[in-house]
């Protein structure tokens, strides 16, 4: 066999290989999101009190927090968990996802000890907040940082908790064990992960959120999502 058609069978047997190690992380990475879609949705039935809900157990809320940030954030996450692959194969996948998966579980701890079952007015505040976030350099710095390649599942988490805190934050003000709250921010984190920063897409969504705090605050029944228990627990609370 000539020197060139060696050459040619490597390099058709290293794109085999990284054809293969991408499928298998981009399955591997959306089958457990789905997974986690059903776990979460069980674990979550018949504890949705609106902004009254209480977080049960700490290991039980942990166990919540995992599922629900592996459904929400790793359709998201599938491009840099794909970059991962592609540069050090599929043994590189499970720890990248892991270790990013371990930064928003520390997110999950700080929730549980700073949440309180609250009322309409920190609702609302905390959902007006997230929407100013949005509008901030900050906001911003890390939303392309979440883009761009990451060398670690850690590194790539920090900057993802960075772009999508607020929108989390509004999560945990609204009612945490929503399956449609959950939905709707999921939605959102996935979109701004996945599409490009535009201004004429990007500034109208903060002031919607900003909007919904504002509602939250002065005309619950107006809000799409608050259920009438939801609101009297928001009113029993003034």
């Amino acid at each position: 066999m000539l020197l060139s058609d060696k050459v040619a069978a490597a390099s058709r047997e290293r794109t085999s290989a990284g054809t293969a190690a991408t499928t298998f992380a981009l399955m591997a990475t959306l089958g457990l999101a789905a997974i986690s879609w059903v776990v979460a949705l069980r674990q979550m039935n018949g504890m949705d009190m609106g902004v009254a809900t209480p977080l049960g157990s700490f290991a039980f809320f942990v166990a919540l927090w995992v599922s629900m940030m592996a459904a929400m954030m790793l359709p998201g996450a599938a491009p840099a968990v794909l970059r991962r692959a592609q540069a050090g194969g599929v043994r590189a996948v499970p720890l990248f996802i892991g270790s990013y998966l371990a930064i928003w579980t520390l997110v999950g701890v700080a929730v549980y000890a700073l949440y309180r079952p609250h009322g309409l007015f920190a609702a609302g505040a905390v959902v007006i907040a997230a929407g100013l976030y949005e509008l901030t350099p900050l906001k911003q710095h890390f939303r392309r940082r979440c883009r761009d390649s990451a060398r670690s599942g850690f590194e790539y988490g920090l900057c993802c908790v960075g772009s999508s805190i607020g929108l989390m934050l509004m999560l945990v003000a609204l009612s945490v064990m929503s399956a449609t709250w959950m939905s709707v921010i999921a939605v959102l984190v996935i979109a701004q992960k996945l599409l490009p920063a535009k201004a004429a897409v990007d500034v109208p969504l903060a002031l919607a959120i900003v909007g919904l705090g504002i509602l939250i605050v002065i005309a619950p029944s107006s809000v799409p999502g608050l259920t009438p228990t939801m609101a009297e627990a928001i009113g029993g609370q003034l």
